[in-house]
C-alpha cells in the first residue's frame, strides 16, 4: 500500500468520527466570514462610523476568534486521543513518529481546508441574510445586498490558517511525548472509576453548594442600598463571581457525586437499569470533567445573561425613552422652543405645550436621606443639588408652605438612596428655608436630564417657590431654568415634527431631546450589542454542544461492551435506551440548568439599569437557548441508539 493510499483510506475510515467536527468547523468558518463581511459592507458605514458600533463589531470578531480557537483545539485533542491505538499500531509496524505526524497532518490539511472552503462559501451566501437580520434589528433604512469581501476572505484565511498551525504544533507535541504502551490506554485513563465517596468529596460537595447559594444571596443584595461606595460594589461583584465559579467547580467535583450517592444509599444499593445507566455513570464521570463543565456552565451563564440584558435594553427602548424624556420634544430654552413651535404652526401640526420654571437649590438631606440599612453616610453625600418646582404645575398635588413632596424618582436612584419623612433645608443666597418632607409621589413631569443626574424633584408651595427663586445664588444655579415640553397631537405628524427638530439642529444643544430620536439611538446601539452578543452566544452554544457531544461519543464507545452484557442478560434495546435518555438528561441538563440559574440571579440583581421590562425578554432568551441546546442531547441519544444496535 502506498503512502497516499494509506492517508486516503485512513481518512475515509475516520470520517464517521469526524462528521460533527467537520460540521462545527464549517459552521465556525461560515459564522466568522459572514461576521467579518458585515464589518466591510458599505451598508454598515453609519454603524461602523460610530465609536460604539465599531468597538462592538471589533470586540465581537476578537471574541469570536477566541471561542473558535478554543473549540477547535479542544475538539482536535479529543480526536487525537481517540486515535491513540491507531497511532500506536503505526509505530508497531515500523512507522516513525515523523511519518505518523505527516499522515495526520495531511489528513487534517484535506479535512480542515476543504471544510474552510465550504464554510467560506456558506458564509458568503448567508451574509445577506445576516445583514438583513441586523438591519431589521437596528431599524436602518438600508438595502442589504450580496457582496463578496476580499478583505474578509484574507482575514478569514489568515485566522484559520493560524489556528491550523496551533493544532499541528499540539499534535506534533502529543505524538512526540507519547509512548507506545500509553497510546493503547488513552481512552480509558481520563475517567474516575473510584466507587467510594470520601469525606473530602462530601466536604467539597457541601462547600460547592454553599458557595453557589452564598453568591446568589449576595447578588440579591448588590443593588439594594447596602453597597453605596463604588469600591464596595466592585469588591462585592468580585466575591460573587469567585464564589459562583469556585462553587460550580466544587459542585461538579463533589456535589454531584455526593447527591447521587445519597440516592444510591436510599435505594440500599439496588438500582434499576435506568439508574445504573444514568446515576452510576454520571457519578464517576462528572468529577473528571469538572473543569470542562465549569467552563461550559460559566460561559453559558455569561452568554445568556449578557443576551438577556441587551435584549431587555432593546425591548425596553421605547418605554425607557418615554420615561426619561416625558414629552415628544424637550426644549429647555425659550428661544429655541418658540422657533420650533413656529415651524410646527407653519406646517399646520397640532401640538400641546407644557412649560415649567425650575430652580436648582442646594439641599441638606441629613434627616431624610438614608440607605436601606439605615447606615450613616458622609456629610458630603448628604448635600444634594435638588431641582425644585412649584405645585401650581400639578393639579393633583397641593402642598403647605412648610412642606414638600418629592416626585420624578427613578429605579436607579432608588437603588443607592432612600428617603424617609423628616425635615430638610434648602439653602438660598441670603437664608435657609426649613421644610418637612412628607412623602414620594409617582409622578414624572421633568425629563431626566433636567433633574441633576436623576435625583428626585421637590414640589413646594407656589409662594415659597417665588421666594426661593428670587434668592438663588447664580454661581450654584443650574443652566436649565425652564422645562418646555411639546407633545404632538396627531401621532401621524410625529415623524414630520421630528424632521423639523433635526432641520433646526436642536439636538446639538444641552437638554434638547427628541423622544423619537432617543428611541432610534437606543434601538440602534442596543440592537448592535444584542446582535454581537447573540452571534457570540450562538457560536458558543454550537461549540460547547459539540464538545459535550464528543464526550458522549467517547463514553459510548467505552460503555459499548456493557450494553452487550446487558443485552445478553435479557434487557431490551428500549430498556437500555430509556436509561441512556435519563443519562443525557443529566449530562446536558445539569450544565444547562446551572447556567440558567447563574444567569437568572445575575440578571435579576441589576436588570433595571438596562430597561423597564424583565420577564418577557429573559424568558424568551432562556427558552431559545434551551431549545437549541437540547438539540445536542437528541443527537447524543441518536448516537447511543446506533451503539446499542451494534452491541449484539
Amino acid at each position: 500500500m502506498s503512502f497516499k493510499q494509506l492517508i486516503f483510506r485512513n481518512l475515509l475510515k475516520n470520517m464517521r468520527n469526524y462528521y460533527l467536527y467537520v460540521f462545527a468547523l464549517i459552521f465556525s468558518v461560515a459564522l466568522y466570514f459572514a461576521f467579518v463581511t458585515l464589518q466591510y459592507d458599505p451598508a454598515m458605514d453609519s454603524v461602523s462610523g460610530s465609536v460604539k458600533g465599531e468597538a462592538a463589531m471589533k470586540t465581537g470578531s476578537i471574541l469570536l476568534i477566541a471561542i473558535v480557537t478554543v473549540f477547535l483545539v479542544y475538539a482536535n485533542n479529543l480526536f487525537i486521543k481517540r486515535r491513540g491505538k491507531e497511532i500506536g499500531l503505526f509505530q508497531l509496524v515500523g512507522l516513525s513518529k515523523g511519518k505518523i505526524f505527516r499522515i495526520i497532518g495531511l489528513e487534517n490539511i484535506i479535512l480542515y481546508f476543504s471544510s474552510m472552503v465550504i464554510g467560506i462559501f456558506l458564509g458568503f451566501i448567508s451574509s445577506k441574510l445576516i445583514m438583513m437580520v441586523l438591519l431589521k434589528i437596528i431599524a436602518m433604512d438600508e438595502v442589504a445586498a450580496l457582496r463578496f469581501s476580499s478583505r474578509a476572505l484574507v482575514l478569514t484565511v489568515i485566522v484559520f490558517a493560524a489556528i491550523y498551525i496551533i493544532i499541528m504544533l499540539i499534535n506534533a507535541l502529543y505524538i512526540k511525548r507519547q509512548r507506545i504502551l500509553s497510546l493503547f490506554h488513552t481512552t480509558s485513563t481520563s475517567e474516575d472509576k473510584k466507587r467510594k465517596v470520601s469525606f473530602i468529596e462530601i466536604f467539597i460537595g457541601v462547600l460547592g453548594l454553599g458557595l453557589i447559594i452564598f453568591g446568589y444571596y449576595l447578588s440579591t443584595k448588590l443593588f439594594d442600598g447596602q453597597f453605596v461606595m463604588m469600591e464596595q460594589m466592585f469588591m462585592a461583584m468580585l466575591v460573587i463571581l469567585a464564589s459562583v465559579i469556585i462553587g460550580t467547580y466544587f459542585f461538579y467535583k463533589g456535589s454531584i457525586r455526593f447527591i447521587f450517592n445519597l440516592i444510591r444509599k436510599k435505594n440500599n444499593g439496588y438500582l434499576s437499569i435506568h439508574k445504573v445507566l444514568s446515576l452510576s455513570s454520571i457519578m464517576f464521570r462528572m468529577k473528571s470533567n469538572s473543569l470542562l463543565l465549569t467552563v461550559v456552565t460559566t460561559v453559558s451563564a455569561l452568554a445568556i445573561g449578557l443576551l438577556s440584558l441587551t435584549y431587555i435594553a432593546y425591548y425596553s427602548a421605547e418605554k425607557s425613552s418615554k420615561e426619561s424624556i416625558i414629552y415628544d420634544f424637550s426644549i429647555p430654552n425659550k428661544g429655541h422652543a418658540e422657533e420650533f413651535i413656529a415651524m410646527l404652526d407653519e406646517q399646520q401640526i397640532d401640538y400641546t405645550k407644557t412649560e415649567m420654571e425650575i430652580v436648582t437649590v442646594k439641599a441638606d438631606g441629613t434627616n431624610i436621606l438614608t440607605d436601606k440599612n439605615d447606615s450613616e453616610r458622609n456629610d458630603e453625600d448628604l448635600i444634594l443639588p435638588l431641582t425644585v418646582i412649584s405645585d401650581r404645575y400639578l393639579e393633583e398635588i397641593d402642598v403647605d408652605k412648610d412642606k414638600s413632596i418629592f416626585i420624578n424618582s427613578n429605579r436607579a436612584t432608588e437603588t443607592f438612596m432612600a428617603f424617609k419623612e423628616g425635615s430638610f433645608s434648602l439653602k438660598g443666597k441670603s437664608q435657609t428655608y426649613e421644610l418637612e418632607f412628607v412623602g414620594m409621589k409617582d409622578n414624572n413631569v421633568l425629563p431626566l436630564r433636567l433633574t441633576n443626574s436623576g435625583l428626585p424633584v421637590a414640589v413646594i408651595d407656589e409662594a415659597l417657590y417665588q421666594q426661593i427663586s428670587a434668592d438663588i445664588d447664580p454661581e450654584e444655579h443650574s443652566e436649565f431654568t425652564h422645562s418646555i415640553g411639546v407633545d404632538i397631537t396627531d401621532r401621524g405628524d410625529l415623524n414630520k415634527a421630528n424632521e423639523i427638530f433635526n432641520e433646526l439642529e436642536l439636538g446639538k444643544w444641552p437638554g434638547h431631546e427628541s423622544q423619537l430620536e432617543d428611541f432610534k439611538r437606543q434601538k440602534q446601539i442596543m440592537g448592535i450589542a444584542m446582535f454581537v452578543v447573540g452571534f457570540l452566544g450562538l457560536t458558543f452554544l454550537i461549540t460547547s454542544g459539540c464538545i459535550l457531544y464528543f464526550k458522549q461519543m467517547d463514553e459510548g464507545e467505552e460503555e459499548k461492551s456493557s450494553y452487550t452484557i446487558l443485552r445478553k442478560l435479557g434487557f431490551t434495546r428500549t430498556d437500555i435506551l430509556n436509561g441512556i435518555k435519563v443519562k443525557q438528561l443529566f449530562n446536558f441538563g445539569i450544565p444547562l440548568v446551572l447556567g440558567l440559574s447563574h444567569s437568572y440571579f445575575a440578571v435579576k440583581s441589576g436588570w433595571f439599569w438596562f430597561g423597564t421590562e424583565l420577564w418577557t425578554p429573559m424568558i424568551i432568551v432562556m427558552s431559545l437557548y434551551t431549545i437549541l441546546y437540547s438539540i445536542f442531547s437528541v443527537l447524543s441519544v441518536a448516537y447511543y441508539r446506533k451503539l446499542i444496535k451494534e452491541s449484539l
